[in-house]
């Protein structure tokens, strides 16, 4: 995003951007010696179009592949009632729903296989109940068959993730991991671990450039100059929209780093060290020893043990009427306890705004809430950690949600294309200097930077890389390459 002279032909332009990208040269006195750089501020805008050019030529990459499968996983919601329509919508809504002890009857005679794992009650009128079943050869997936609640028919059954149907499933590891597991997850926690650097340094590159009255109005900053023409207008484009997507930008970059490996682990040191974790279901019945429910607990059955087995489907309308005295409304799950000294766990799980995540532990012998966590009651870090993998997953404000995460997948695409196309025209054209692309900013920038910023830039790097580990490896990479260039090029320049 640095300047260029408005009216001068590309390839003057071209030499234009190195000039303004190298350290300022303060002059000696003629047989004083060599001149030597001199400290500025100046330095630090050129150390930054260094650090946002090679982040942005090598990084892009991987943000391509991230919006393009994000904006992919926007569309799952529809996706699935056009693909799984007959499992997941009823053929005609309304009357009064069967018990659902009529409902899990009928899905165990169409599969009798396995464990009752939970139950899921349906989100709106037009949706079918879900229950769930255990399958030791599907591992952490389960067996999902959807009851139409009015009539008690089978509606068709899936193989499901957490809940989530097969194309939803596949769309995500696409996503995640580009279904290359564990190693394939770098790639997006490297994208995520960069974005916001991108982000922040072309926001300062954009905000502070020199533009005289233009860059001082909102309009400069929002919409590009439409009388600009090569590689202005196209950086026009590029900061433009990069300006109105970038809160965007960098919450998807904060919520993705919060689930991904290695900076995940030190999030969750952080939540550790802040007391932030949401708080735990206690499912031990009183007098039980029965150990303490995590938040994930019973989901989509995980968590379902023995006592699940032995389960009377009527148990199912008992603790239901007494999660429903107890305030939990809309679509809930029900697990069954995992042995004898345990409780039913009973969770809300609406996430459309304003969200719904009560769970209450229920003694089904007594008929009592015998524990309950409340959305209420959840530390603000908890909160703002499940709004924003909610936001991420265009789950929170529905459909709203869904628009919002593809303009932003749409308009990052346009921005990386926009990128690569300005470092094409900023490439010379003379007949006796040709090449592919435009020149580097130029090296050695770090060693005009003021002193202060130095001292207080490199702990706060160094945290950073520890903080983000992925970018603190690849900025390490970044400056080893860089050095041995410097030193390869150097008998060169000599």
């Amino acid at each position: 995003m640095s300047s260029t002279q408005e009216h001068a032909p590309r390839d003057d332009r071209e030499e234009a951007v190195a000039e303004a990208a190298r350290p300022a040269v303060v002059p000696t006195p003629q047989g004083t010696g060599p001149s030597r750089p001199g400290r500025s501020w100046s330095a630090v805008r050129a150390l930054l179009v260094r650090l946002h050019f090679y982040a942005g030529v090598f990084v892009a990459p991987f943000l391509l592949v991230a919006a393009l499968t994000g904006l992919a996983y926007t569309l799952t919601p529809q996706l699935d009632r056009l693909v799984y329509g007959d499992q997941l919508t009823v053929a005609k809504a309304g009357g009064e729903p069967r018990p659902l002890a009529e409902q899990i009857a009928a899905a165990r005679k169409a599969h009798p296989e396995g464990t009752l794992a939970s139950v899921i009650t349906p989100p709106g009128p037009e949706d079918t109940t879900r229950v769930v079943l255990s399958l030791p050869e599907l591992d952490e997936k389960q067996r999902t068959v959807f009851v139409d609640p009015y009539t008690a028919e089978v509606k068709g059954d899936l193989i499901t993730w957490f809940g989530s149907t097969p194309l939803t499933t596949w769309l995500d590891d696409l996503h995640r991991n580009l279904h290359l597991g564990e190693t394939g997850r770098m790639y997006s926690e490297l994208a995520a671990s960069w974005l916001w650097v991108i982000v922040a340094g072309g926001l300062v590159l954009w905000l502070g450039r020199a533009r005289g009255q233009r860059a001082r109005s909102a309009r400069g900053v929002l919409l590009p100059d439409r009388s600009a023409r090569g590689v202005r207008r196209t950086r026009g484009w590029h900061a433009a929209t990069g300006v109105w997507i970038a809160v965007g930008l960098l919450a998807l970059s904060a919520t993705g780093l919060t689930w991904s490996h290695y900076a995940g682990d030190r999030f969750g040191q952080l939540l550790d060290a802040a007391k932030g974790h949401a708080p735990e279901l206690e499912t031990a019945l009183p007098g039980g020893t029965a150990p303490a429910e995590g938040e994930h607990a019973g989901h989509a059955g995980h968590g379902a043990g023995q006592g699940a087995a032995s389960t009377d489907p009527a148990d199912f309308d008992a603790v239901l009427a007494v999660a429903r005295d107890a305030g939990l409304g809309g679509r809930v799950e029900l697990t069954p306890p995992a042995d004898a000294e345990s409780a039913w766990t009973v969770a809300q799980d609406d996430a459309l705004w304003p969200v719904h995540y009560d769970q209450v532990a229920v003694d089904a012998a007594k008929g009592e809430v015998t524990s309950e966590s409340r959305w209420a009651d959840y530390p603000v870090l908890a909160k703002l950690s499940k709004l924003g993998v909610q936001a991420h997953m265009g789950l929170l404000f529905g459909i709203v949600n869904q628009i919002l995460l593809a303009l932003i997948a749409l308009g990052l695409i346009c921005v990386i294309v926009w990128g690569y196309r300005m470092w094409w025209q900023r490439r010379p054209t003379r007949d006796d200097r040709t090449a592919a692309v435009g020149k580097a900013p130029a090296r050695g920038t770090w060693r005009q930077v003021p002193l202060p910023v130095l001292i207080v830039g490199v702990p706060l790097v160094a945290a950073l890389g520890w903080a983000l580990p992925l970018l603190g490896i690849t900025l390490l990479a970044f400056l080893v390459v860089d050095v041995v260039i410097g030193l390869c090029l150097r008998p060169r320049r000599a």
